[in-house]
């Protein structure tokens, strides 16, 4: 509706009707309406076959070649909201001696949706992947990928009360923060997809199985149906639909007839195109349709006489138009004002809140480790993220986003935006713990900006990304050798000794793995992400915590005590170990049910001395045998399950060296 209808102030007889569809084809099914290039029965009726729409008996619209059910279509945004699947997981009978065996949870086929080849892909701004259940872990995959996942937890008596209100005909707002709910945000270009869930912990059993994953659009309103639904009536409504946005663009480029329209090349389907595809609009001070001749209209029948000229009425609606153009222009020059006088304002009184006074005082005396330690102002950095700008992005963390930004002497700078809802500690933790820090191979800290709620830190720029992005997406023309792993394994030992043994107190980083190993200009290793580490007192032997990480680096016995030990960084230095070694990832869904979980099967292999089976076949080919099977014996020391027998991050820094010597000294 154009902004002068919405808001009273012009009358409909004075704005011409927009034409919405082909002539001769039906515009409504039911109450939805289909726009073109939407249409129905007639292929002139729609642009290809792709936006073809049944109206079924009952008046209700599908999309015919994918049969998701249509609820509205907006081609202003190119959008069309549909009624997607919620996947439904259930339980059966594993056995008939209930206390050795347990129900096997399934999900009811489909168990996915696939978009593949069509204009319409998921919208990751609209929608997001909900998974309901108790101590479950939900996945969604793509294209044999994981490539989002939520983990939903809570005990069997919260379970229980939660049926009993339920039951009870009491109404249960919830949340959806990690207890009985959890949400992910789902990736860009998602054409198809698939739900899996699992059980949390081995051997225990989500009461009643009543789980449920989907993607939605609103899902707080789906979630809350789902929990107030008896046992009973769940079952008969397995099928229940929850609206999803899709977002299409023309993939086949017809002739736009519209005229006061436009048309640009987009991407909304892939990725790996410049464009894949058209996407039209109205011009400015038009509305309607932009695909179809005459669906781009304008107001202005009422102010002109028949031959053309304008009417007094029109003389005197100018005169006043002006005069309040300018009383809005003086308006908005007074609210700029005043908003920029908040907006510092706002800046100094974060700045003296977060310390600024004190830490200015600090670097002015050249105290401690702060020498070449700088406080950047909150303007100085958004010029050099234009402005946080999405396509800065290096990567999503737990704890926040980090931006790529370019100083104004020309220098590349990492900057670390913490999420608004997060606390003021993890700013101060990774600060306090990456001032106390000085190792090569460690990421250095730059400076920070004090003028946020939440303060921003400013690293050195590492350019050739993670670890993680070079084995499993190697370039085809500069891999990754044996000599290069194990110098980067020897780097990462090094830094993380340094962290347990020689900095002033110990630091126990907690979230090692690939994704948190940098490599630099010259494929040197540095240590990220510090923002869950915690530094210990130097007489501790464990920290007991919540218990944080990331799943398939995860130490077992840190998991089920809640004692993290430097003996638990040293688990994950051992899955990084393993992932040098064989190339593979920590997790994958797509293997056999055994080669799941990377470590378990390592050790499987090791136990069964058939380790060489997975090897990276590139070592194979460069390394000798017996450095190469020096090198994963202790990577299996450094994944038993006990940690007391587990090997110290020096021994393990001391054993990659020797390793290397040996490995030198036989070239020679």
């Amino acid at each position: 509706m154009h902004p002068l209808l919405a808001s009273g102030k012009l009358d409909l007889q004075f704005l011409h009707d927009p034409i919405m569809a082909q002539p001769g084809c039906d515009l409504m099914c039911g109450d939805v309406e289909i726009p073109y290039p939407f249409g129905m029965k007639d292929p002139k009726c729609y642009a290809e076959e792709w936006f073809q729409v049944e109206c079924k008996s009952n008046h209700t619209p599908y999309l015919k070649l994918i049969n998701l059910e249509v609820t509205a279509i907006d081609v202003n945004i190119s959008t069309v909201e549909v009624k997607n699947p919620v996947f439904h997981r259930k339980c059966h009978d594993g056995g008939k001696d209930s206390s050795l065996s347990r129900p096997k949870p399934t999900i009811e086929d489909p168990a996915g949706i696939s978009l593949r080849g069509s204009p319409f892909v998921y919208s990751n701004k609209r929608n997001t992947f909900v998974a309901f259940g108790c101590n479950i872990l939900g996945f969604l995959h793509s294209n044999r990928s994981v490539v989002a996942g939520c983990v939903s937890v809570c005990g069997p008596k919260e379970f229980t009360r939660l049926k009993k209100s339920v039951a009870s005909g009491k109404k249960v707002n919830l949340g959806c923060h990690g207890k009985f709910c959890c949400v992910a945000s789902i990736p860009s270009y998602l054409s198809e997809y698939e739900v899996t869930m699992e059980d949390i912990r081995n051997g225990s059993i989500a009461p009643g199985c009543d789980d449920y994953a989907l993607i939605a659009k609103k899902w707080r309103k789906e979630l809350t149906w789902m929990v107030n639904q008896k046992e009973s009536e769940l079952k008969k409504n397995v099928s229940h639909y929850a609206h999803a946005v899709l977002e299409f663009e023309i993939l086949n480029w017809f002739n736009i007839e519209a005229t006061n329209a436009e048309c640009l090349k987009t991407n909304v389907t892939s990725s790996k195109m410049e464009n894949s595809g058209w996407r039209c609009k109205c011009r400015v001070g038009f509305h309607g349709n932009p695909y179809i001749a005459g669906g781009c209209v304008v107001i202005r029948d009422r102010w002109y006489h028949s031959e053309g000229t304008p009417t007094k009425e029109l003389m005197v609606g100018l005169l006043s138009s002006l005069g309040s153009i300018i009383l809005l222009l003086g308006l908005r020059w007074l609210y700029e004002v005043e908003r920029k006088r908040i907006a510092k304002k706002s800046r100094e009184s974060f700045f003296k809140k977060n310390g600024g006074v004190l830490l200015e005082k600090v670097l002015s005396s050249s105290e401690g480790s702060f020498d070449k330690f700088k406080l950047f102002s909150l303007k100085e950095l958004e010029k050099a993220t234009n402005h946080f700008n999405v396509n800065r992005i290096l990567g999503n963390g737990g704890e926040g986003t980090v931006y790529k930004g370019m100083l104004l002497d020309g220098k590349i700078v990492a900057v670390k935006k913490f999420k608004v809802q997060g606390k003021i500690e993890q700013f101060i933790n990774e600060f306090v713990i990456l001032s106390q820090i000085d190792h090569r191979n460690v990421v250095k800290l730059l400076g920070c900006c004090l003028e946020t709620e939440i303060p921003l830190l400013v690293y050195e720029f590492i350019p050739n990304g993670t670890l993680f992005q070079y084995l499993h997406d190697q370039d085809a023309y500069l891999p990754m050798t044996w000599e290069m792993r194990l110098k980067i394994a020897i780097e990462v030992a090094g830094a993380l000794f340094y962290l347990h043994s020689a900095a002033s107190k110990p630091i126990y980083h907690r979230d090692i793995k690939s994704t948190n190993i940098l490599l630099d200009e010259k494929y040197n290793a540095k240590v990220a992400d510090f923002g869950t580490s915690k530094m210990i007192a130097i007489e501790d032997t464990h920290l007991t915590t919540i218990v944080k990480g990331t799943f398939g680096y995860l130490d077992p016995e840190y998991f089920h005590t809640s004692q993290f030990t430097d003996k638990s960084d040293v688990y994950s230095f051992g899955v990084v170990l393993v992932e040098l070694l064989t190339g593979q990832k920590p997790v994958s869904f797509v293997a056999p049910d055994e080669a799941q979980n990377l470590a378990s099967y390592f050790i499987l292999c090791m136990e069964e001395k058939r380790v060489f089976d997975i090897i990276d076949k590139r070592i194979m080919w460069e390394g000798r045998r017996k450095h190469i099977n020096a090198v994963a014996k202790l990577a299996k020391r450094c994944l038993d399950l006990k940690g007391i027998k587990r090997p110290s991050m020096k021994e393990v820094s001391m054993q990659l060296y020797g390793i290397w010597e040996l490995q030198r000294n036989s070239r020679a």
